[in-house]
């Protein structure tokens, strides 16, 4: 490693210039990465509901669907409006009543019950269906378009809607999201480092692995604006420290009187070996979640794996160059230390450690009580602001129609009249549905299938399958919603065995049962890979034991505070909080065992040990869970998209508590189990031995 270290040091300003050269492609990569803003489309493929929207866009053209409420407009100039609409390239169909009846029928000749579907207190509907899915440039393309066409008299709901306004602002917000990360953590270096330009050469080297990490995202096809927006200042907050490791590292061996090149080849050499650990458990975290059956994990879990790899790239390629070069500017602008050297803290841990552990044990039931216990909500569109078009045109749905969810049914064409009416009548006499329509519906109540236009027919019933449309009084993803599916697909299912339910609340409903699995799945998932790391790493039995309990208590502290705040968590952040939590804050703990065990070897007494351990480790500690913190909180505090808001806050407070938990809680278990350690742990049965006593 220390040739390594000397060739960086040699070839430092050809590694800054390929270093501006890769940056360049890094930068078009990420322009023309793809930003996915709809959740649903993470589902697995092989689910039926997946399967069922696959039919929709294929055979009836209908990949996603909007609805206008149009308020106080004659059908003469509705009929324009709709052929306007009609006219679009991604637009498969528009349809109201008008449609039906024309011009010269008048809306009161229509049977009361289709009517009130139709028509409430002067305004209404108009369906709108589209060729691409809900989340597709094109739909979202289109819905702007809409806008622009038409006035204060219409207003467009729906998913792809709510994902357009959800989009405008995100890309509002993301470069704000950087800079609030960037500065925090800034503030916080400039308090902790002995130079005032040195922070600048740390977050600048931290912004070339963030360009490289987002630009080869293209590779991918396309990201999660939830990937997008927590991966930049989580990466940060991760790999801050990996920097300020480095940097102290060469410090120190300026200090003893090496030329600046020999110091910083051998700060490269010390960096990779401490690095190293710390980094894979960090990386196997993110992976983990890989495991989710929802495909957004995966999508978080690869980027984020990607991003502290290529921070510790730059850390001992990039940053090196960018200190020597530049190593004139950080020696003028030295400083004293801010931060206090935390003596009184490490003799308060050691004195009172029996305390600790007290308090602990009597914290640990009621963190754990209310992890368990802490609501999620998976209607992430239910806590956008309410000023949203989007959000203001769904309330009106509901209000005025009683509206809020509308599924598909495809059945088989050749299905008897008979059995659809049956099948539709079950289906209307359900609690909680508004209505049902289908053809043969439409017909029961005096308006034949020959009064429909072709144009309208032929979108709702093709060769194979015919379309029936059901609406629900039910909110989207509640309990009483998803039972209400499965009781419809239970009758279906009767009428036709290959039926399917499709829409955005089966999807919904399958996206609740996947992420109840994906909960407990991919939390140990992580316990696992990150436990047998740290039996590699500290060749104990005992350790990774001990660790682990001190972490997952913190992870248990941070999810159980919304129970008693009565906070409910958008379900995404239920599942990768605390696997995120556990591979970026364990370094913490595995940092003070590290030095504890090295001190064991050396035949250090069990006090003294853990005191030196402790003492050189908190102000490292302190000083990646507050760049850790500043990363994250600025974003959540700030961030109007409800999911990012809370990810970033529960990351925030996570490495907090994670950081006084390791400081506060570690040592004392360390103290308590050092004789179980000792024999449990390669190397210090005899030299931890002898000074047991």
């Amino acid at each position: 490693m220390q040739k390594f270290g000397k060739f960086i040091c040699k070839y430092r300003k050809l590694i800054l210039i390929i270093t501006i050269l890769i940056a360049i492609p890094a930068a078009i990569g990420m322009a023309k990465t793809k930003i996915n803003y709809d959740i649903l489309i993470y589902l697995p493929d092989n689910i039926e509901t997946i399967q069922g929207e696959n039919i929709l866009t294929g055979d009836f053209q209908m990949g996603a669907y909007s609805i206008i409420l149009v308020d106080n407009m004659p059908e003469k100039e509705m009929l324009r409006l709709e052929e306007e609409i009609r006219a679009m390239d991604s637009v498969a169909m528009v349809g109201s009543i008008a449609d039906v009846l024309g011009e010269k029928i008048p809306n009161e000749m229509l049977p009361d019950n289709i009517r009130d579907v139709v028509y409430k207190e002067n305004t209404t509907m108009i369906m709108v269906t589209f060729k691409e899915g809900m989340s597709s440039d094109n739909t979202m393309d289109t819905i702007e378009k809409i806008r622009k066409i038409t006035d204060e008299r219409c207003k467009i709901s729906g998913m792809a809607a709510i994902i357009l306004d959800t989009k405008n602002i995100f890309n509002q917000e993301f470069f704000i999201y950087v800079i609030i990360a960037v500065i925090l953590c800034f503030i916080i270096l400039e308090l902790t480092l002995d130079s005032y330009v040195a922070p600048i050469f740390l977050l600048l080297n931290i912004g070339v692995a963030i360009l490289y990490n987002m630009g080869t995202n293209i590779f991918l096809g396309q990201i999660s604006y939830i990937t997008k927006a927590i991966s930049s200042v989580l990466q940060l907050g991760v790999t801050t420290d990996f920097a300020i490791f480095l940097y102290h590292s060469y410090t120190q061996e300026k200090s003893s009187g090496k030329n600046n090149e020999d110091a910083m080849a051998s700060a490269i050499a010390t960096t990779i070996g401490s690095v190293f650990g710390s980094s894979i458990t960090t990386i196997a975290g993110f992976l983990a979640l890989c495991g989710m059956n929802l495909k957004l994990g995966a999508d978080i879990g690869i980027v984020m794996a990607k991003g502290v790899l290529f921070g510790v790239i730059c850390v001992v390629t990039v940053l090196p160059a960018m200190i020597l070069c530049f190593n004139g500017a950080i020696e003028k602008t030295k400083h004293k230390s801010i931060f206090p050297e935390f003596k009184h803290l490490k003799n308060f841990v050691m004195k009172h450690y029996k305390a600790t552990i007290v308090i602990f044990m009597l914290i640990l039931p009621f963190a754990f009580y209310g992890y368990k216990r802490t609501e999620i909500y998976y209607n992430l569109d239910s806590k956008l602001p309410a000023s949203l078009e989007s959000v203001d045109a769904n309330k009106d749905l509901k209000e005025k129609f009683d509206m809020v969810s509308v599924e598909m049914i495809l059945v088989d064409a050749n299905i008897s009249t008979e059995n659809l009416n049956n099948m539709t009548s079950e289906i209307n006499e359900l609690d909680g549905i508004q209505w049902v329509l289908s053809t043969a519906k439409l017909s029961e109540t005096g308006i034949p299938e020959s009064m429909i236009p072709d144009s309208v027919l032929s979108k709702i019933e093709t060769e194979k399958y015919k379309l029936v449309l059901v609406s629900s009084n039910y909110e989207m993803a509640t309990d009483e919603l998803n039972n209400q599916i499965k009781t419809v697909n239970k009758i279906i299912k009767k009428y036709d065995n290959k039926a399917i339910l499709a829409g955005e609340g089966p999807l919904m409903n399958d996206l609740v049962e996947i992420a109840d699995h994906d909960f407990n799945s991919v939390n140990t998932i992580s316990i696992a890979i990150i436990f047998v790391i740290m039996l590699v790493i500290l060749k104990s039995a005992s350790l990774p034991f001990i660790l682990m309990l001190v972490i997952e208590f913190a992870i248990f502290i941070n999810m159980g505070i919304p129970y008693y705040t009565n906070t409910v968590l958008p379900f995404i952040a239920s599942i990768v909080i605390g696997t995120i939590q556990l591979g970026a804050t364990i370094d913490y703990a595995i940092l003070i065992t590290s030095k504890y065990i090295a001190k064991r070897k050396d035949g250090i007494e069990k006090k003294e040990a853990i005191e030196y351990a402790l003492g050189t480790s908190i102000a490292s500690i302190f000083t990646s869970g507050m760049c850790f913190f500043g990363a994250t909180i600025g974003v959540g505090l700030y961030s109007k998209i409800e999911i990012i808001s809370s990810i970033c806050v529960l990351l925030g407070r996570g490495a907090i508590i994670s950081m006084f938990s390791v400081i506060f809680a570690l040592p004392a278990y360390l103290m308590v189990f050092d004789k179980l350690v000792c024999k449990t742990t390669i190397g210090l049965k005899k030299e931890g031995g002898k000074k047991n006593a």
